[in-house]
């Protein structure tokens, strides 16, 4: 069990991760939907799995690292008051991130339609003493932006697979 993962999600993470990506980019060709992601403590894996996807280039607009604070802001747009308040990693952050990169990746003054954020402390040690393992997924659409707070267990690279896997199936289940 992971902590703060809805039941309808975690009963879906059985499938194949591949599976998972495979299902969102076609479920977003369906939609006429375009995706951006960006990614903080997953660094590049969620926009990895995605564009593994054959055809996913019909869909996915890119993705951002923003790994570093400053970037969060400078890029995505998060507030710096909230940075400099709360930090990084929360969840305020993960769901601007979302909103954020839906516009710097959009197109002709249109933003994408879908934004995946990932905001999170994958250790071994947490720089703001939250716990290791606090993970902020948020997904943004047209139709509202949701954020899921989990407590990830595992080594740095379990908790950022982990991470990565869960926001793509966030992403699937928002559609």
């Amino acid at each position: 069990m992971i902590d703060g993962l809805p039941d309808d999600l975690e009963e879906t993470l059985a499938s194949d991760p591949r599976q998972s990506a495979a299902q969102l980019i076609e479920r977003l060709a369906e939609l006429g939907w375009t995706l951006g992601v960006a990614e903080s403590l997953t660094g590049g894996l969620v926009v990895s799995s995605l564009v593994a996807v054959p055809g996913a280039s019909r869909v996915v607009r890119g993705g951002v690292v923003a790994y570093a604070t400053d970037v969060k802001q400078s890029v995505l747009g998060v507030d710096a008051a909230l940075l400099e308040a709360h930090g990084a990693v929360h969840p305020r952050v993960a769901r601007q991130m979302a909103r954020g990169v839906r516009d710097v990746l959009g197109r002709d003054g249109q933003p994408a339609e879908v934004g995946i954020a990932t905001t999170g402390i994958a250790g071994p040690d947490s720089p703001d003493g939250q716990p290791v393992g606090t993970v902020h997924i948020a997904v943004s659409t047209p139709l509202g932006t949701r954020v899921d707070t989990l407590a990830l267990s595992g080594d740095r690279d379990a908790i950022r697979a982990e991470a990565a896997r869960i926001a793509v199936r966030r992403a699937l289940v928002a559609l």
